[in-house]
């Protein structure tokens, strides 16, 4: 947890269960702060990841002719070896939270994190 106070009325982040808890549970987190995380991500959504040069070579390229890293250089075979790989290491991550969010609600231990 992050040190400090999560509002101004003294209630610390560690006040807040982790996991599903932290959203659904008795201590949830309260109705207005889901609210502004959700109106947060939909302003990202719709006013900032977006194409805005029109430059972009696949769904999901926001570079907007700003950040390039190399990308450029690569030949069309590397890019999509690249690609794919980033795809597999997401879907790698999914499954990963998937089963993080499973082991909570069985209950138990995770050699790694801990009691939950």
């Amino acid at each position: 947890h992050l040190p400090g106070d999560i509002d101004y009325s003294g209630h610390s982040f560690d006040s807040y269960p982790p996991g599903l808890a932290a959203v659904f549970g008795p201590d949830a987190i309260p109705q207005g702060g889901l609210l502004q995380i959700v109106a947060f991500v939909g302003f990202l959504e719709l006013f900032v990841m977006k194409d805005v040069t029109g430059e972009s070579e696949f769904p999901g390229d926001f570079r907007n002719g700003a950040l390039d890293f190399g990308w450029d250089s690569f030949s069309e075979e590397t890019k999509l070896s690249k690609r794919g790989i980033e795809l597999n290491n997401g879907r790698a991550a999914m499954m990963g939270i998937l089963g993080l969010m499973v082991h909570e609600k069985l209950g138990g231990s995770i050699p790694i994190v801990g009691e939950m």
